[in-house]
């Protein structure tokens, strides 16, 4: 399996700094995330910043099979090696956060959400805390991976609001979980087997909040072209208002 990536982020039309960021797959390391900051006095850059270092040096410090390697050997649940590397490199995450907004007035009350993808042969977890997103384009089809950690989202489930109405809910913004804000948070996290020719789509609201999914499935059509899309769909999010932070992450699967 090959994979394939571009990412971007864009200030948008409104903001006056980036509080989005991402990291991007390297070599074999298979991993992609994208954070999206929140917080007064560009703390919300911070946090964001702060916790893609944190999930990258964990990876990188930690061994694949997790030998000898005390943070992966502590038996705390009985996932898989590679799905509880991914939770627990969230949960330092939110630790390095969670502990700047404790230490410094400046940093109090940031925080950020966080999604990942780590590709493994044959398959891939999302992990991912808020409602930055991650999809997956089959066949024509765009589905979403995750499930948002939102106000808008927990209403739906509970029947007091409708699917069709969370665009015009005035909280739809609102989070109900985030990394950073509390010494511990839970992560979800799911696994899919991939398939050669599937496109993988992480992004924060930026996107999701300016392009409708219908409209997302139809732009994904053309992917031959990795960094021409992610510009694409950039460039649309800004055009549809580019209201917030616009960052996008394009993984493709090929044989």
């Amino acid at each position: 399996m090959k994979l394939v990536c571009a990412g971007m982020t864009d200030v948008g039309t409104t903001r006056e700094h980036n509080e989005d960021d991402f990291y991007l797959s390297e070599g074999e390391e298979a991993l992609c995330v994208v954070a999206d900051g929140m917080g007064g006095h560009r703390s919300g850059e911070v946090a964001s910043a702060m916790a893609i270092k944190a999930i990258v040096e964990f990876y990188r410090e930690t061994t694949v099979d997790g030998k000898g390697d005390a943070r992966l050997n502590d038996g705390e649940d009985e996932r898989s090696l590679d799905e509880y590397r991914l939770v627990k490199a969230i949960r330092q995450a939110n630790k390095a956060v969670f502990q700047a907004a404790s230490e410094s007035e400046l940093y109090r009350g940031m925080g950020t959400t966080v999604v990942s993808s780590y590709f493994i042969e044959g398959g891939v977890y999302f992990a991912h805390i808020g409602d930055s997103r991650a999809y997956r384009y089959r066949n024509g089809k765009l589905e979403q991976q995750t499930e948002d950690h939102s106000l808008a989202n927990e209403y739906v489930r509970m029947g007091i609001l409708k699917a069709d109405d969370v665009e015009h809910f005035p909280y739809k913004n609102v989070i109900t979980r985030a990394c950073g804000l509390t010494d511990e948070v839970e992560v979800d996290v799911v696994f899919r087997e991939v398939e050669p020719g599937d496109l993988y789509l992480l992004c924060s609201d930026g996107l999701t909040d300016m392009i409708t999914d219908s409209a997302l499935q139809e732009m994904l059509k053309d992917h031959s072209d990795l960094e021409k899309l992610a510009k694409i769909l950039v460039d649309q999010a800004n055009e549809n208002g580019g209201a917030d932070n616009i960052t996008l992450i394009l993984a493709k699967v090929e044989e």
